[in-house]
């Protein structure tokens, strides 16, 4: 291949019996697709997962229609062409990604792959001679553009109003269980455990880089130690806490930007600036703390912050009373 150049196909260029090759690989893909998706969803939301089997079997009656129609023109062998193959169709997300997708974004996904369908058949049909592959793609254009129509009738069926409520209220719960509880035990910790040591530093020493440079060592450090402690806590099989890769790298994550919210305003290089500015941030992520205590963990905002803006205080003052002595 001459560099710079790419070796896919324009969609213009193809034949008649690529079209339909293409046709068929991409049903095929597609149908996997779905069926993964539903498996992916059935122990959790099974409603949605019966979804995708309805449209899956939808997808396997389209290609079986391709493959006649192609029987009929072409023969039994099927040229091996599929999207990757084809300038100006993006390929499907590999398959193994379905593991790191949630259940909206998985919907609007195959919103996506539903219009993405429509559009390929609607041109293909534009560009066929023969009568019957117009006809048949033109058929598959306007099913694939009613395919939401029939993902709405199946939701219809299988999703109803306690269903979705039940699905909405599992995905907020795994999200929760995932994201938000390792990210804000690593945010309070990160946010109050740097608290002594870089007060501490700055108040005996008063020197605004060497106390920069301990924060972040603190937070790098408290960031990569309470990661790693997470992953390694819980594999999430039996609590269905989800990934141990992503809690790690939520925790870690959080941890450190705990903790460098108020190392950065070290970087100033006047004392007591720094030292405000900083004072006033470690408030700020205190508050914040609480704010998510109270929107995600059911806890009542003024008791959140109590608790939080104690503890905090209390290992503030420890740290400056420690510099300060």
């Amino acid at each position: 291949m001459i560099p710079g150049f790419s070796s896919r196909r324009r969609f213009n260029d193809l034949s008649e019996q690529e079209v339909l090759a293409l046709a068929i690989s991409s049903e095929e893909d597609d149908a996997r697709i779905y069926r993964l998706y539903a498996e992916r969803l059935r122990t959790g939301y099974p409603a949605t997962a019966a979804i995708f089997d309805g449209m899956a079997a939808e997808e396997d009656d389209h290609r079986r229609q391709l493959i006649e129609l192609h029987r009929d023109r072409f023969g039994e062998v099927i040229p091996l062409l599929r999207r990757e193959h084809v300038a100006g169709f993006h390929a499907r997300r590999p398959v193994w990604l379905v593991e790191n997708l949630g259940l909206e974004t998985i919907r609007a996904q195959a919103a996506e792959m539903e219009r993405e369908a429509g559009a390929f058949y609607a041109r293909a049909a534009a560009n066929a001679r023969d009568a019957a592959t117009r006809t048949l793609l033109g058929d598959l254009a306007a099913a694939e553009a009613g395919h939401q129509n029939t993902a709405q009738t199946l939701a219809a069926e299988h999703l109803h109003h306690e269903a979705r409520a039940d699905e909405d209220h599992a995905a907020r719960r795994q999200f929760v269980l995932t994201y938000v509880q390792p990210g804000l035990a690593g945010l309070m910790d990160g946010s109050v455990s740097t608290l002594a040591p870089i007060f501490a530093t700055a108040f005996a020493t008063q020197d605004t880089h060497t106390t920069f440079l301990v924060g972040l060592a603190a937070s790098v450090g408290a960031g990569i130690s309470m990661g790693f402690t997470e992953a390694a806590s819980d594999d999430g099989q039996l609590s269905g806490r989800g990934s141990p890769v992503k809690r790690g790298f939520a925790t870690g994550i959080m941890t450190t930007i705990g903790g460098l919210g108020h190392a950065l305003p070290y970087l100033i290089p006047h004392f007591w600036t720094a030292t405000i500015t900083a004072i006033v941030i470690v408030f700020i992520e205190l508050w914040a703390i609480a704010w998510i205590q109270s929107r995600y963990m059911d806890t009542p905002f003024f008791r959140a912050a109590f608790q939080v803006v104690l503890g905090g205080s209390l290992v503030f003052a420890a740290g400056v009373l420690i510099g300060g002595g």
